[in-house]
């Protein structure tokens, strides 16, 4: 039995993402705040990553330079486990 593919209402409970690909001429700086918004829209027990599978199969197929589906790749892929920067022990690192 296969994946349940997940309900664009569940993936986009308020269509920030669906709007973001009907504005003409959308900047990245927009999706940039359009996907922090949708982010935070997400119920509690959403996956994000199987969310951000739905939005791409729904809306970025085939509109792979719109600035949205550009962010939502790289989002996909982003490395999981950010790594420590700064602070004390980042300054005195190489001592």
């Amino acid at each position: 039995m296969g994946r349940r593919v997940m309900d664009l209402s569940e993936a986009d409970p308020k269509g920030l993402v669906r709007e973001s690909y009907a504005m003409e001429g959308i900047s990245e700086a927009e999706c940039k705040s359009i996907f922090i918004d949708w982010a935070l829209s997400l119920k509690v027990g959403i996956n994000p990553i199987e969310a951000l599978r739905a939005l791409i199969a729904q809306y970025a197929i085939g509109r792979e330079d719109h600035p949205m589906s550009l962010l939502m790749t790289q989002a996909l892929f982003a490395p999981s486990d950010p790594k420590r920067r700064g602070g004390r022990m980042g300054r005195h690192a190489g001592l």
